[in-house]
C-alpha cells in the first residue's frame, strides 16, 4: 500500500504519492510516446478540451449574429460556415470522444483490475487517428468554407464549389479511431477482469462503456463509407447521390442517419454510466436495480440501430414505416425511464452531500427527461410534421445531445479529478460555476422550444421581428453559459498545482477505482487485486471492512 493510503488509512493528513503516472517521465516525448493509458486519456482531454472551446466561440458567434432579425455581425456565407463548424467540432471532436475516450481510457482497466487496456498500442494509434482527422476536418472547413451544416445532405454537398473533401476525409479517420477505441474496450472488458470481478460485479459505468463500445463498432463503418461515397460523388461525379445524375438524396439520409441515431448513444450512454457511478458516491447507497440499470444499457444499444427512420418522417416514406419507427422510437424512452426510475430510487432515503457533481446530477436528470419527453413528442408522427427543421428540433437535441453529455462529463469531471490528478478544487466556485450552466442552459435552450413551436425555422440567417426577443433570451442564456465555464477553467487550473491534497479517496466512495492512491502509480496495481465486494458496496459489512483501503492482493 502507498504511503497516501496508508496515512489516509491511520487518520493522517493525505500525502501526495511519491511514484504515479504523472511523474514517470517527464519529457515531451514520454508523454507522445506512451503507452500508459491513463496519460493517453489525459491527451485526448487536452485535445476534447481545446475542442470544446472552438464549438464554443462558433456557438457564440452564431448567438450573436441572432441577436438583431437582420445582419449583425457577419454576413450570410459566414453565418452557415459557423454552424458547420459548430456542429462537426462539437459532434465529432467532443461530443463522441469526451466520456469514452477520456474516463473510459482512465478508468476502465482500473475499475476491472487491469493494469492497461487489451491493445495499449491501438490505444495509442486510436489517439493519434483522432488528432489527425481532427486537424484535417479544421483545416478543410477553415480553408474551404465547408457551409453544408454537419450532416452534410446530398446533393448540395456533392455539388457545392466549398471545400467538403477534407472535412468527409477526417470524419473517416476520426471513425476509425472509434473502432479501434470500441474493439479495445470490448476486449479488454471480455478478458482482462480481475478475480472476483464477474459480469454482474462490474461497475455501472463499465457496461454503460461496453455498450457503447458495441454502437462504436457496429455502426461507425457505415458513417465512414457514406463520407466515402459522398467524397467520390464530389471528387468523380458519380450519381450515388445525386437525382440529376441518377441518384437517390434519401438514400444519404438512411445511411446517415443509421450511424448517427446510434450516435446519439454513443455520446449520452457513457454520460448516463458515469451518473450511475457518482448518484451512489453521493447518496450513500448501493445502487438501486443495478441488473436493470446494466440491461437497459444493452437495450438502449440494441433498439438505438432500429430508430433512424424518424428523421425522415417528413421525406416520403410510408405511412407503415413512419409509425413503425414512431413506436421503435418511443421504446428506447422505456429503457431510458428504467434508468431514471432506478437513479431516484438511489437518491431516496440516501445521505445526500450537496457537492458540485451532485448539482451536475440533478442537471442530467431534468435535461434527460426534459429533452427525452420532446423527444417521444417529436417521434409522433403528426407533431414532428408541424416541428420538422425548426427550432424546437434544435432545442430538443441539445437538451439531449448537449445539455445531459456535458452534464455527464462535468460531473465525471469534478468527481474524478482528485483521483486523476491528486487535488481538490475549491468546492463553493464549483457550485457557482454549476449553477451558472444549469441556468444558462435552460435560458439559452428553452426560448428555442418556444421559437420552434411558434415556426421558426433552424439555420436562418435573418428572421421576422416577431422573434427577437426570444432570440435576444436565447443569446442572454450562452452568455451566462459561457461565465459558467470560465470559472471552470480557472478553478480547475488553479487546482492542478495549487489544490489541497486529495487524498486516496476524499469522497469516501465505494467504487473500485478509489482503492488506487491519487494519482495511481503507473501500473494501476502492484499485483492483480482482488474484490470482495460489489462495486459501490454501502452495507455495514461493506463500509466496516478494513481492506477497502487498498485493493486485495493474491
Amino acid at each position: 500500500m502507498s504511503s497516501s493510503a496508508s496515512s489516509a488509512a491511520a487518520g493522517g493528513p493525505a500525502v501526495f504519492p511519491e511514484h504515479h503516472y504523472l511523474n514517470n517521465g517527464t519529457t515531451v516525448r514520454s508523454w507522445l510516446l506512451t503507452l500508459d493509458h491513463k496519460r493517453i486519456a489525459l491527451l485526448y482531454l487536452s485535445v476534447v478540451m481545446v475542442s470544446f472551446l472552438l464549438g464554443g466561440i462558433f456557438a457564440m458567434v452564431i448567438r450573436l449574429e441572432l441577436l438583431t432579425p437582420g445582419p449583425t455581425i457577419i454576413e450570410a456565407l459566414t453565418y452557415n460556415r459557423m454552424f458547420t463548424l459548430h456542429g462537426v467540432v462539437m459532434i465529432f471532436l467532443f461530443m463522441i470522444p469526451a466520456i469514452p475516450a477520456v474516463f473510459g481510457n482512465f478508468f476502465l482497466p482500473i475499475m476491472i483490475g487491469a493494469k492497461d487496456v487489451a491493445f495499449p498500442r491501438w490505444n495509442l494509434v486510436s489517439f493519434y487517428l483522432y488528432f489527425a482527422g481532427a486537424v484535417l476536418a479544421l483545416w478543410g472547413m477553415l480553408n474551404g468554407g465547408t457551409d453544408t451544416g454537419w450532416t452534410f445532405y446530398t446533393p448540395y454537398s456533392t455539388t457545392t464549389a466549398q471545400g467538403v473533401l477534407p472535412v468527409l476525409l477526417g470524419v473517416f479517420v476520426i471513425g476509425f479511431s472509434s473502432i479501434l477505441t470500441g474493439l479495445n474496450f470490448i476486449v479488454t472488458i471480455h478478458t482482462l477482469r480481475a478475480p472476483g470481478i464477474t459480469w454482474f460485479k462490474l461497475p455501472l459505468f463499465i457496461w454503460a462503456l461496453y455498450g457503447t463500445a458495441i454502437i462504436q463498432v457496429l455502426a461507425t463503418p457505415v458513417i465512414g463509407l457514406v463520407a466515402m461515397l459522398v467524397a467520390a460523388e464530389s471528387a468523380f461525379g458519380f450519381g450515388f447521390f445525386d437525382p440529376a445524375r441518377g441518384g437517390d438524396p434519401v438514400l444519404f439520409q438512411h445511411l446517415f442517419w443509421f450511424y448517427s441515431h446510434p450516435a446519439v448513444y454513443i455520446m449520452v450512454l457513457p454520460a448516463m454510466g458515469v451518473i450511475s457511478e457518482t448518484i451512489s458516491a453521493y447518496s450513500r447507497k448501493n445502487i438501486f436495480g443495478y441488473s436493470m440499470i446494466a440491461a437497459s444499457s444493452l437495450g438502449i444499444a440494441f433498439v438505438g440501430f432500429f430508430a433512424w427512420g424518424h428523421h425522415l418522417f417528413t421525406s416520403g416514406q410510408s405511412a407503415f414505416d413512419a409509425g413503425a419507427f414512431a413506436v421503435i422510437s418511443m421504446l428506447v424512452g422505456v429503457f431510458t425511464a428504467i434508468k431514471v426510475f432506478n437513479w431516484v430510487g438511489t437518491l431516496y432515503k440516501g445521505a445526500i452531500a450537496f457537492t458540485a457533481p451532485y448539482a451536475y446530477i440533478c442537471g442530467f436528470l431534468f435535461f434527460l427527461v426534459f429533452g427525452g419527453m420532446t423527444g417521444i413528442a417529436l417521434a409522433t408522427v403528426s407533431l414532428d410534421i408541424h416541428w420538422q427543421d425548426t427550432y424546437f428540433v434544435v432545442a430538443h437535441f441539445h437538451f439531449i445531445m448537449v445539455g445531459a453529455v456535458i452534464m455527464g462529463f462535468l460531473a465525471g469531471l469534478h468527481y474524478w479529478f482528485p483521483k486523476m490528478f491528486g487535488r481538490t478544487y475549491h468546492e463553493g466556485w464549483a457550485l457557482v460555476s454549476a449553477a451558472l450552466i444549469v441556468l444558462g442552459f435552460n435560458a439559452t435552450f428553452i426560448p428555442q422550444f418556444l421559437l420552434g413551436n411558434a415556426g421558426m425555422p433552424r439555420r436562418y440567417y435573418e428572421y421576422p421581428e416577431r422573434f427577437q426577443a426570444l432570440n435576444v433570451a436565447s443569446t442572454a442564456g450562452s452568455s451566462l453559459l459561457a461565465i459558467g465555464f470560465i470559472i471552470i477553467a480557472i478553478y480547475l487550473g488553479f487546482a492542478l498545482k495549487y489544490g489541497p491534497v486529495a487524498g486516496p479517496n476524499p469522497w469516501g466512495s465505494r467504487g473500485y477505482e478509489w482503492m488506487t492512491p491519487s494519482p495511481p502509480p503507473t501500473e494501476n496495481f502492484d499485483v492483480t487485486p482482488t474484490f470482495a465486494h460489489p462495486p459501490h458496496d454501502y452495507t455495514e459489512d461493506a463500509v466496516g471492512d478494513p481492506d477497502f483501503a487498498h485493493a486485495r492482493t493474491t
